[in-house]
């Protein structure tokens, strides 16, 4: 089964649009476990065991193992992912984006190494650095697009007066992602909370890609705006693409004490319901 495959089958098992983001910070562990990075994946394992029967995915942010040493502990993670929530897509959130041999080992290291079934890319180098991670038909490939930052003001902006009509460099984007540089059905693209009318865009421009939408929580993203902007349904009353809304910190530290999975349910289950509520 290829990842929008998946997708639908978990959104449609678990009532979802919800993404948990496991971006595990040791210093904001609960109780005996804070600053202990050797319990990453013990952590994350019981986030995941909380709410997985509530989520369409998960999204572990490779830089949180890394930069703690723990890549090995994301590989037990993304196993035990597997075996307890089968029916539940990994998308490895590592934003690479380089070309030829080094994106090939990347593809390698993402679908293979940590058996993610999607991961984000940064397709700032162009097609080619896409292109290797096609090879892997039953995966998916995630396009940095209108990020939440407000950095992402500095290009993702601007306008290309070389194409007619010159669009941003977002719209842009979007629309070969819809088009030819979906080769295989695999792509999706990153658009932020924080922009709503850019999400709708750029659900105008690629009506049937999955959508990965952040910044819901923490970072101020408006749940009930990024539902209406991304779900869009066609004359039929059809979805024409999904959506994937992810929350991280506002679950994952939903509580400092031992009921922090207890806690991470609570919040992921009241989230849950106002993303459906919106649709």
């Amino acid at each position: 089964m290829n990842f929008i495959n998946q997708l639908a089958r978990a959104e449609r098992l678990h009532d979802s649009l919800l993404c948990v983001g496991l971006d595990p910070e040791p210093g904001k562990f609960p109780g005996a476990w804070k600053g202990d990075a050797a319990r990453i994946y013990d952590f994350c394992a019981r986030i995941v065991d909380a709410t997985k029967d509530l989520v369409v995915a998960f999204k572990p942010q490779i830089a949180y193992f890394a930069a703690q040493r723990a890549e090995d502990q994301l590989e037990r993670l993304m196993a035990h992912i597997k075996r307890v929530a089968p029916d539940v897509p990994v998308i490895l959130d590592a934003k690479r984006g380089d070309i030829g041999s080094t994106a090939e080992q990347y593809a390698r290291e993402a679908y293979e190494r940590y058996q993610a079934d999607a991961v984000t890319l940064s397709p700032f180098m162009g097609f080619d650095s896409i292109e290797p991670y096609l090879r892997h038909p039953d995966k998916g490939a995630i396009l940095l697009c209108r990020t939440s930052n407000p950095g992402g003001n500095d290009w993702q902006m601007q306008r290309l007066a070389d194409l007619p009509g010159q669009p941003r460099l977002y719209e842009h984007l979007a629309a070969l992602a819809q088009s030819a540089w979906n080769r295989n059905g695999q792509l999706g693209l990153v658009v932020g909370a924080t922009y709503p009318a850019e999400i709708a865009r750029v659900r105008e421009l690629a009506p049937t890609l999955p959508l990965l939408i952040p910044g819901v929580g923490a970072q101020g993203g408006d749940a009930v705006a990024t539902v209406q902007a991304g779900l869009v349904r066609d004359a039929a009353g059809a979805i024409t693409g999904p959506i994937v809304v992810n929350s991280s910190r506002a679950i994952l530290y939903a509580s400092n004490g031992d009921d922090f999975a207890e806690a991470a349910r609570r919040v992921a289950l009241a989230t849950r319901a106002t993303l459906n509520a919106a649709r």
